[in-house]
């Protein structure tokens, strides 16, 4: 156990697969544990390199490890996959992460904090209650077809139009589904009330936050993106530069290049898809208010939209924002908006 200088784990609840080797790639150690039996063999390891992937619990071992005085390094599990030999299992898992982690290029996942993961927590809630909250408006939209009763798509389009059709006695409603359709009514009241508690929270941590509100004034990037964004990343240093984060985020084209053919594709929709959906719908905004402006930006947009289309022109503004948010944070300087 002495001669071990990495060591790849491979975390699971109640089991981890443990896989070393010494300064020169041999193999001197493998073994299975328990979840209180890893702790215990842990805390007598010699300090050493600690390779694991970045999954779920990965950061609460990356926190304990370093109070441990161990280096730890979290690689993500795409990066792990082509160094599995043969079958996948808890033994090939740990070797490979092992393998992937004694090479010299591997990028490495930056860890979150405590407080980071309370943000990110907090947005995970938020976007489900958002997607039961859509869910039910769809049903809602396709029950009321089964009557005959039409309404456009939209959320302020249907708790409008809902109060006015329960009150229509000339429709095809019965005294039973009027009932139900109230009852979903007052459901989409109590999911809105949710979602606002978890919006004044996330206000309460954007307003404390320097680098939220540093981000937030860039054109296209709000409360709730800026805290996403502040949440996910972590460690801004870890990316080379602006487009090595907007590649982080998927938001850059795939390649399908061969010799002197240069073939690029849709975006690679890699990485976060909150951060990438939310800095997308931002965009996506910035291009519908352009209107007549005559700033630099501005003439850039409406020269991409004109060519392209409002979709592409939205995601462009999605990936130069992503580069903005990398230089803000990483220089520390203020976002200056255009005269």
């Amino acid at each position: 156990m002495a001669n071990v200088t990495l060591l790849g784990v491979d975390i699971a609840k109640n089991v981890f697969q443990l896989h070393g080797i010494d300064d020169k790639g041999n193999t001197v150690l493998t073994r299975r544990l328990t979840r209180n039996k890893f702790v215990e063999f842990i805390v007598k390891l010699p300090s050493c390199i600690i390779a694991m992937e970045a999954c779920s619990g990965a950061n609460h071992w990356y926190r304990k490890f370093k109070a441990m005085k161990h280096e730890v390094k979290l690689i993500s599990p795409k990066f792990v996959k082509p160094f599995v030999k043969t079958n996948k299992n808890d033994r090939n898992d740990s070797e490979a992460i092992c393998e992937a982690a004694s090479r010299p290029s591997m990028r490495y996942v930056s860890p979150k904090t405590v407080e980071q993961e309370d943000i990110q927590a907090l947005h995970r809630v938020r976007s489900r209650l958002v997607q039961e909250r859509t869910a039910l408006i769809n049903q809602i939209r396709g029950l009321l077809a089964e009557y005959g009763i039409i309404v456009p798509k939209g959320i302020n389009k249907i708790k409008k139009a809902l109060p006015e059709i329960l009150e229509d006695a000339e429709n095809e409603l019965s005294h039973a589904s009027r009932q139900l359709f109230n009852n979903l009514y007052e459901e989409i009241g109590e999911k809105d009330q949710k979602i606002k508690k978890y919006d004044l929270k996330i206000e309460a941590l954007f307003k404390v936050n320097d680098s939220c509100q540093k981000i937030a004034d860039i054109e296209g990037i709000g409360m709730i993106t800026a805290t996403a964004v502040v949440a996910a990343i972590g460690d801004p240093t870890v990316f080379k530069n602006g487009r090595h984060f907007a590649a982080f985020l998927g938001l850059v084209p795939k390649q399908c290049s061969s010799g002197n053919k240069q073939k690029l594709l849709a975006i690679s929709k890699r990485g976060d898809i909150y951060i990438r959906t939310l800095l997308i719908h931002g965009g996506r905004t910035v291009v519908r208010h352009i209107g007549s402006k005559e700033d630099r930006k501005s003439r850039w947009i409406r020269a991409i939209k004109e060519r392209r289309g409002a979709n592409i022109a939205a995601v462009a503004v999605a990936n130069k924002n992503a580069r903005v948010i990398w230089a803000l944070l990483t220089k520390g300087e203020h976002y200056e908006k255009a005269a």
